[in-house]
């Protein structure tokens, strides 16, 4: 029967292990969460190894002819080289001193562990934005105060604080993530009449982010794994169900929320009503309608939307999302770039290096957010791991963009990419 099943297409261990755990086998091994993080290629199932990223198989391609780069020489009345290359952006309202951002760490033991706080307080040092997650408030209390020992001890003012002692003057901001839990807790409420957001709130340098959905788990919320402690104390809120049957771990499952074109609209007007000092961003899922939610975000108001791709990190997500579910972010990206009204779009899914962020730039995104990678970087050094990631990443970033003729992220377009066996995709 082994034979039988290997031929036809089966993974035998992974079979085995449905057949022994039941339900928990649609998770990782829950005895490495918050140990870990999920939806790098090494957490594919036997069965479903994953295809190669198609933003992977682009290639940049620099021209043989470079006017701008004649241009570059005529100004500065010399040979222009990579260190030329200015890569202040601005993002969603914000001014940031790369085309990258620190995109949303939630609730997760992973973030709540001390490295949300530290992820923060190098991303206000490098002066680049920083979007806080959801379902903080929610789980561990607004400052942290409802924390037990399997949630960790942080709270969303612990991260605001972080940062905000950090960041220089004129550059970078934060965005706060709001879900449907989030509401409940009058998250945005908080923050906007905190003594911690006040600065960055007069500044300019203040969003509010409402999650439509994300790449991770693209018609789903998000979800942890919690004591049978604090499930008892979340069941109010939350959807909690005992899948794992060791009588000690639970999953936590927050809610998607509902979305039509119209809620959408709805939801910024009173967003921008409601808190119109704070910028508004949009995130959203990598759905088959991400062409039309964009256009729908933007014409409402939007300073940002943020597509998040297939390809996304997770603290927690079920293993058939990872592979099987979602659009990848170059195919986002190329429906969006369809839209000729286009705004500030912003592009996360695996960003950890130069060449990926500089294709995600030329198919039309402003900056890239750095989401799994960050908190890798914060676990390896807590005082400077992410300012060590972000120096390689914006070198790499000067080096392709001065080889591509051009001094500035904004500057590329679909001419630089091209996609192997295909014809240029020049627009």
């Amino acid at each position: 029967m082994t034979a039988s099943l290997t031929a036809a297409g089966f993974a035998e261990d992974d079979v085995r292990e449905r057949a022994r755990t039941g339900a928990a086998a649609v998770f990782p091994p829950h005895g490495e969460y918050g140990h870990r993080l999920f939806g790098a290629r090494g957490d594919r199932t036997a069965a479903s190894p994953g295809p190669l990223d198609p933003l992977d198989a682009l290639r940049l391609v620099p021209p043989v002819l470079m006017p701008h780069r004649l241009e570059k020489l005529v100004e500065l009345a010399r040979e222009p080289h990579y260190g030329d290359v200015d890569l202040t952006t601005d993002i969603g309202g914000f001014r940031s001193t790369a085309p990258v951002y620190v995109s949303a760490f939630g609730s997760t033991q992973v973030a709540d562990s001390g490295l949300g706080a530290a992820a923060s307080r190098q991303a206000g040092r490098l002066g680049i934005p920083m979007v806080i997650g959801e379902n903080i408030v929610p789980t561990v209390g607004y400052t942290g105060a409802a924390a037990t020992a399997d949630t960790g001890s942080g709270g969303i003012l612990a991260r605001l604080r972080a940062y905000e002692s950090e960041v220089p003057d004129g550059v970078g901001g934060i965005a706060f993530q709001q879900s449907t839990e989030d509401a409940d807790a009058e998250v945005w409420n908080l923050i906007y009449s905190a003594p911690s957001a006040q600065n960055l709130l007069a500044t300019g340098r203040l969003a509010f982010e409402l999650k439509v959905g994300q790449g991770a788990k693209p018609g789903l919320g998000g979800m942890t794994v919690v004591g049978t402690e604090t499930a008892a104390r979340l069941a109010e809120h939350f959807t909690t169900e005992d899948v794992f049957g060791d009588g000690k771990h639970v999953l936590r499952s927050s809610s998607p929320g509902t979305f039509t074109e119209e809620i959408l609209r709805q939801q910024i007007r009173f967003m921008r009503n409601n808190y119109p000092r704070a910028r508004v961003w949009v995130k959203l899922p990598p759905g088959r309608d991400v062409r039309t939610a964009t256009a729908v975000a933007w014409e409402a108001g939007a300073d940002a939307v943020t597509v998040d791709g297939a390809e996304g990190g997770s603290g927690w997500a079920p293993r058939p999302f990872f592979d099987h579910v979602g659009l990848p972010l170059a195919e986002c990206l190329r429906r969006v770039r369809a839209w000729e009204k286009s705004g500030c779009l912003l592009a996360s899914g695996r960003m950890w290096e130069g060449s990926r962020v500089a294709k995600a730039l030329a198919l039309g995104a402003r900056a890239a957010g750095l989401g799994r990678a960050a908190l890798l970087a914060v676990d390896e050094n807590p005082d400077d791991g992410l300012d060590r990631l972000l120096a390689c990443l914006t070198l790499e970033l000067r080096l392709i963009i001065s080889a591509l003729g051009k001094y500035a992220p904004a500057a590329l377009a679909p001419e630089d990419v091209w996609a192997p066996g295909t014809a240029q995709l020049d627009g």
